[in-house]
């Protein structure tokens, strides 16, 4: 039997697009809340195989989703090169900042990084015997730019300012921290995959904000690295990009990257990327995840309309982006009722 998120990321055209949604293991879900206060906060849940594995398996036995993605955290990487993190409750990550030579140098290299993140190995290992022989396991990381974002600011920003500061000031050393984060990921997601991953996802969810040339230099360059790095280690290995919020730039990005699938953010529509991505391949996409909070008809109807604009070439369906803590569970139910309503 070959999967159907499988056959799609081969080019396949299939009648009822395979389907799953990003952050779909997340506070929308009554059980993932009762096992995140299980765990006692969220980095002590990523670091519990037991329980990381339990939170990605709630979304697939409640609805039966195509594919399971790993439980974990993008930033989980700079911490396993020897940044600082930790969750401020109600504010997000905070970490350590890296924005000079001499902060660089103090962390890790591309080897020191399993130690910290063999649970998240064990977690893929955990999934990889555990979920129906139907459903297909992603693994993922954060891509190099949107990982950096984090790493210079010490937290999120609403335009990735300080990444960009840097980049205009010292170019050298940010260009040194996407080469360190570069390798880095390389070697997360060749471990992710001996552990047991079938395909890779990438999040550039700040590729938006690069433009120009900082798009091809610091977006495109490192998924290519990258992608081309995993496929000669893994041979044949699917791997889906997200490029969030490139737009024009969507055209041709799998292409220049080696990816077998771009997912697509709601800032474009479904008939724009039918027509200018996906002949380059299988998209992923783009429902808007505000539907999934206020439901209704125009739930339904949006939903079809995104399903009937990919039905041309290969599709799996997905939000643009992650689902909102806000989101009704009935409405997800309703959602894909009308993906796969023949």
């Amino acid at each position: 039997m070959t999967k159907t998120i499988l056959k799609a990321l081969a080019g396949e055209t299939q009648a009822v697009p395979p389907i799953w949604m990003m952050r779909q293991a997340g506070r929308y879900l009554p059980e993932y809340r009762a096992t995140r206060a299980e765990a006692g906060d969220f980095l002590s849940l990523c670091y519990a195989p037991d329980l990381a594995a339990e939170v990605t398996l709630q979304p697939i036995r409640r609805y039966g989703f195509d594919a399971a993605i790993l439980f974990a955290d993008i930033l989980l990487l700079p911490q396993a090169l020897g940044a600082e993190l930790w969750f401020e409750t109600g504010e997000g990550p905070r970490l350590s900042t890296i924005t000079t030579p001499a902060e660089l140098a103090k962390l890790g290299g591309k080897d020191d990084i399993h130690d910290r993140l063999a649970p998240v190995y064990e977690t893929v290992r955990i999934l990889a015997r555990e979920l129906p022989r139907e459903t297909t396991l992603i693994g993922f990381a954060g891509a190099p730019w949107t990982v950096a974002t984090y790493m210079i600011a010490g937290r999120g920003t609403p335009d990735q300012g300080p990444a960009h500061a840097l980049k205009a000031a010292d170019r050298a050393t940010f260009a040194a921290l996407i080469d360190l984060l570069s390798e880095a990921t390389i070697e997360y997601l060749s471990a992710q995959v001996a552990a047991g991953a079938e395909v890779i996802k990438l999040f550039d969810s700040w590729a938006g904000s690069l433009k120009g040339q900082d798009f091809t230099d610091f977006a495109l360059e490192p998924a290519h690295r990258i992608i081309a790095a995993l496929k000669e280690r893994h041979p044949g290995l699917p791997i889906i990009a997200f490029p969030r919020e490139a737009g024009e730039r969507y055209i041709g990005f799998a292409r220049a990257t080696g990816a077998d699938c771009v997912a697509i953010d709601n800032s474009v529509s479904a008939e724009w990327a039918a027509e200018h991505v996906q002949k380059d391949g299988c998209v992923q996409g783009n429902l808007d995840p505000s539907l999934l909070v206020s439901g209704g008809e125009r739930l339904i109807e949006e939903t079809r309309r995104v399903v009937r604009a990919f039905s041309g070439g290969p599709h799996i369906f997905n939000l643009g982006h992650g689902i909102t803590p806000d989101a009704d569970p009935e409405n997800v139910a309703r959602m894909i009722e009308a993906v796969r309503a023949r």
